[in-house]
């Protein structure tokens, strides 16, 4: 996984919860904290992180997920204007996902691999996100759509009718304009 994932996470505690919350997920997670945002460290390590930060604020893992994406969306649109730019709404920057972020996100940290995403447009109103990734981090995809949309002064609501953690061979995420 590598380390702005990490970075926004530590980001996201620190700034909702206190410096100190952040130490105890660390030691909670018998993580050192050091991580470099071009640096590339081990998924568990991630998942540990996400485990003792859910316990530390309350919520469940998923919802840990969620938060973290939503809350460091705008740090991601602060740091890359120009991927955001190009894209005048959420539903166009999410179709982009794939050719444009993701690839821009390769270019930038060689040996990422993030995740794929297909794509359905059942209607004006709805996406359908086909989303697969080994890292089965779908709560942190929903997160990141959620912030997208209030990034881009949208409203949407965002339904996963499967998942890979349930058992399911992708996760199917319908983000319908509300």
């Amino acid at each position: 996984m590598q380390g702005l994932v990490f970075n926004l996470l530590r980001d996201v505690v620190e700034r909702d919860h206190g410096a100190d919350t952040w130490d105890d997920v660390l030691e909670a997670a018998g993580s050192s904290g050091v991580h470099s945002s071009l640096g590339t460290y081990p998924d568990e390590e991630l998942h540990a992180l996400v485990e003792a930060t859910a316990d530390a604020v309350g919520i469940e893992d998923q919802d840990a997920l969620r938060w973290i994406g939503r809350r460091a969306l705008p740090r991601l649109a602060a740091a890359h204007p120009e991927l955001f730019a190009r894209h005048p709404s959420t539903r166009l920057f999410l179709l982009a996902l794939n050719e444009v972020i993701h690839e821009e996100v390769r270019k930038l940290h060689p040996g990422a691999h993030p995740p794929t995403f297909g794509f359905e447009l059942p209607d004006d109103d709805t996406l359908v996100l086909r989303y697969t990734s080994a890292r089965q981090l779908c709560g942190l995809a929903e997160g990141f759509i959620t912030g997208t949309a209030e990034h881009f002064g949208e409203a949407v609501r965002v339904h996963q009718s499967r998942c890979m953690l349930r058992g399911d061979e992708e996760c199917l995420l319908h983000v319908t304009r509300a």
